[in-house]
């Protein structure tokens, strides 16, 4: 009896141990930008990259990136190509991928000189028509920044000047150069979205104020704030499911990271029903 109590002592040792070696050398294969500080960059240096550390750990994987630009094309050419699993920062809802619940929630922004005290109310108010106004250009497509349709509806076009979003392969993070162009003076006003000016921002400390931007009244159903979240492929409800559950594990310490960022975040996260609202400007831009 002692024996036979031993060996199946010894083989639920054994299947135990299989389990745990099985889901250790399991991998979380994630498909991220290879230069787009603050998310992502080969040196893993991006809050994604950390959050997605985060996730691995706690899911007993292994961390393994797939490296493309966000391009036309994007979730099909990675995420449904079988390149990874995961794409982080997508917006909930989009239609693309099926989402995870929300990490965080941010919107667009408008930085400025803090000396400036500049307090924008609206998108009449009639100091913009005297700024020289700084945005990211995106596209000729429809996939503009909603600042962007918000100044052209009302004609505020030839005060505005457009910084590349990508820039050469030569330059460094050029979206922060639209951030510079407000500390050198070069602008007055910078309209980008949140974790873009936050983290671009940081460095310049208390020379430069971050202030949410008012949503469009005159256009009610464009979003100038997103929740955002990690899309897996639309069948993969499993995968989704383990992912949720880790989210709500981490909370704190996913917080933590977004505020080591300086990402501007609105509370509460709410995960409303998905909408096929334009998607936020440095997020996949309608591309994939």
């Amino acid at each position: 009896m002692k024996r036979h109590s031993q060996r199946i002592k010894s083989a639920t040792a054994a299947l135990l141990l299989m389990a745990t070696m099985t889901a250790e050398s399991s991998e979380f294969r994630v498909c991220a930008e290879p230069d787009n500080l603050p998310y992502s960059n080969r040196l893993r240096e991006g809050f994604e990259n950390k959050i997605a550390a985060l996730l691995a750990k706690d899911l007993h994987a292994k961390l393994r990136f797939t490296w493309q630009k966000q391009r036309q094309g994007y979730i099909r050419e990675t995420l449904n190509a079988g390149l990874c699993d995961v794409v982080m920062g997508v917006p909930f809802g989009y239609q693309r991928v099926l989402s995870t619940q929300p990490y965080y929630r941010s919107g667009y922004v408008y930085i400025s000189k803090s000396q400036r005290h500049l307090n924008l109310q609206s998108f009449d108010d009639p100091v913009l028509k005297t700024l020289k106004i700084g945005l990211h250009a995106i596209g000729n497509d429809g996939a503009n920044s909603p600042p962007a349709h918000a100044l052209a509806g009302r004609g505020i076009v030839d005060n505005v000047v457009g910084y590349s979003m990508w820039g050469e392969a030569s330059v460094k993070n050029p979206q922060g150069q639209l951030i510079a162009a407000v500390a050198k003076g070069e602008i007055d006003i910078a309209m980008v979205w949140g974790p873009i000016g936050g983290y671009f921002t940081k460095p310049y400390g208390k020379a430069l104020t971050v202030t949410e931007l008012p949503a469009d009244a005159d256009m009610p159903e464009q979003p100038f704030a997103f929740d955002i979240a990690m899309g897996v492929r639309k069948d993969d409800h499993a995968l989704a499911e383990k992912l949720d559950n880790s989210l709500k594990r981490n909370r704190r310490k996913i917080d933590d990271i977004l505020t080591a960022y300086n990402i501007p975040r609105l509370q509460p996260i709410t995960a409303s029903a998905p909408s096929p609202a334009k998607q936020p400007g440095a997020e996949l831009n309608n591309q994939h």
